[in-house]
């Protein structure tokens, strides 16, 4: 039966077929179905040992009691007349139902990227990998059969677990529709992960064996850090939006409960807090379930569009130009949505709340940018290419260097950057247009001033360093930019130069806007000054390595240089 399943599988997906054929041995399924029933065994067997057990004459309390419980402590047993007691089965199958899900989430996430990392570097090593870019199937084909072969095993866990979760559902009186939506969002969630464990995989072989457990490592401390958080999570500013990634928590709506902890069973707070654009996205199941697979969607699509590039032309940007200017149109547009509702109290009014949410917008933004210099970059043989393909007259497309800076695949990136940097300006300006009090919006000029001109600072650092004769290109431009990012606020900590007491200084850190409300405007001035002229001289070597790698054959010749010199 598993045979003919594969063999028909192999008339669809071929690399579906090859992964099937090399996972699904007798061996294998066997170890697969034996894990997933000693684990619901297990599990089974550690909440039955919680049930109430006959003391003698004492008072007999438990959780899954049903007498009404005092405050602070576990209802007292009712005698059921026949040696034990009246249980709270609804309660008991709902805790059951957590546990599975937790379980579910945790494993499928966690297990199911580093499978898929581990498998790409595998090929990468064995060398099979460049076979499969030169397969006569599609990318997505590929890759659609990657995500659906490599994990294969671990779908049969899940999948035998699968009965025992959905009637642990039903018997603890969640709706149905809740549990089978709940289904829907975590496949959401798992093809958003892999498809992102996928693009690792492809464009971080050069850690070797490290890369898998580096890239489920990081994904194992977000997921349980956020399912470790509970309840009080929603803080009213862009961190909320972290929330959409993590499917824990729609467990706590599942169970009507205040947090991941089951005896805690009040309806309010916590998540169903969460505010969208002033929508209370978290009010309900169904809100916040939509929300999430909408979120998963987008960003999925976006890990497609780099997947879909890079893997049958390694050496190619992970994004095009026009590409990553609808990203950070998508990104900002997202990000505002969780930033406009800040938290209100009596020591801090709204003025400083919705300071506090656009310095944390800054934050959002510096990570997204160091993201888009890395994938819009391309390396010194694209822009040779490009250089020597305008020297020599044969570019068709209209609008002259400005159009090939701002849609070209293979010139710097140094421009698109900045053109990204100005979407991004725009939306924030529009917001603080929008601010009802006046207090902080020169001070949140300042810092996007200054944040914008440090951005460009790191790109043309980035593609002067790419475009070096050095082999190590790569690892090179992200250790300079990492170090004009991670030494200034070493160096200004040692020196004990504090954002209070030295703001001038931190205006040339990665995080200006620390001392945003104890600067000066002249600091701000000279800030800006000092950046951009470190610009200017960046741009001006970028641009004469780029005229002389541009110069033909001839030319070079004549002048005593050898043109191997110039690759």
């Amino acid at each position: 039966m598993v045979v003919n399943f594969v063999n028909q599988v192999g008339e669809w997906n071929p690399q579906w077929f090859r992964e099937l054929k090399g996972r699904l041995k007798p061996r294998n399924i066997l170890i697969a179905v034996a894990m997933s029933l000693l684990g619901q065994l297990l599990l089974l067997m550690v909440f039955s040992a919680q049930l109430p057990v006959a003391n003698g004459k004492n008072v007999v309390q438990n959780r899954f009691c049903t007498n009404v419980a005092r405050e602070y402590a576990a209802p007292t047993c009712v005698a059921d007349g026949l040696g034990g007691f009246v249980i709270n089965w609804s309660l008991w199958w709902t805790d059951v139902f957590a546990s599975l899900s937790i379980t579910a989430i945790f494993a499928l996430l966690v297990v199911g990227t580093y499978m898929l990392i581990s498998d790409l570097s595998k090929e990468e090593q064995r060398g099979t990998l460049n076979f499969l870019r030169l397969a006569p199937q599609s990318s997505r084909s590929i890759l659609t059969g990657k995500l659906l072969g490599v994990p294969i095993l671990l779908y049969l866990v899940s999948g035998l677990a699968l009965p025992l979760h959905f009637v642990a559902g039903l018997l603890g009186q969640i709706p149905l529709t809740q549990v089978l939506s709940f289904y829907g969002v975590l496949a959401a969630s798992c093809l958003l992960f892999y498809s992102a464990a996928l693009l690792f995989g492809l464009v971080g072989t050069w850690l070797g064996g490290f890369q898998a457990w580096l890239g489920s490592g990081v994904l194992l401390l977000f997921v349980f850090g956020m399912a470790r958080v509970g309840g009080n999570v929603v803080i009213h500013n862009p961190l909320d939006w972290l929330n959409l990634f993590n499917p824990t928590i729609l467990v706590p709506y599942l169970i009507d409960s205040y947090s991941l902890d089951a005896a805690n069973s009040s309806p309010t707070g916590g998540f169903r807090e969460l505010q969208m654009f002033h929508l209370p996205i978290g009010a309900s199941f169904w809100s916040l379930a939509a929300c999430m697979v909408l979120n998963y969607g987008l960003w999925t699509f976006w890990v497609w569009q780099a997947l879909k590039r890079c893997f049958h032309n390694p050496s190619a940007t992970l994004l095009g130009k026009q590409q990553s200017y609808w990203l950070t149109a998508c990104f900002e547009v997202v990000l505002l949505g969780f930033a406009l509702n800040p938290q209100i109290s009596e020591w801090r009014p709204l003025s400083k709340g919705l300071f506090d949410n656009y310095q944390m917008v800054l934050v959002f933004n510096l990570l997204l940018f160091l993201g888009l210099i890395a994938a819009l970059s391309p390396h010194r043989q694209a822009m040779q290419d490009w250089v020597r393909y305008r020297h020599q007259k044969r570019s068709s497309r209209k609008g002259g260097i400005v159009a090939d800076l701002v849609w070209g695949e293979k010139s710097p990136a140094i421009f698109s950057v900045m053109l990204n940097l100005l979407i991004a300006s725009v939306s924030l300006l529009a917001w603080m247009a929008l601010w009802p009090i006046n207090e902080y919006k020169t001070l949140a000029i300042w810092g996007l001033l200054v944040t914008v001109t440090l951005i460009s600072v790191y790109a043309a650092l980035a593609q002067v360093m790419l475009f070096m004769k050095t082999p190590k290109r790569a690892p090179l431009a992200a250790t300079s930019v990492a170090s004009l990012i991670v030494l200034p606020p070493i160096v200004f900590s040692l020196l004990a130069m504090t954002p209070t007491t030295n703001p001038g200084m931190w205006m040339f850190s990665a995080v200006p806007w620390i001392g945003l409300e104890t600067v000066s405007g002249i600091s701000v001035f000279l800030a800006v000054i000092g950046q951009s002229l470190m610009l200017g001289l960046l741009s001006l070597q970028l641009t004469r390595q780029l005229q002389k790698a541009g110069e033909s054959t001839t030319k070079a010749l004549l002048s005593g240089r050898s043109p191997l010199a110039l690759k």
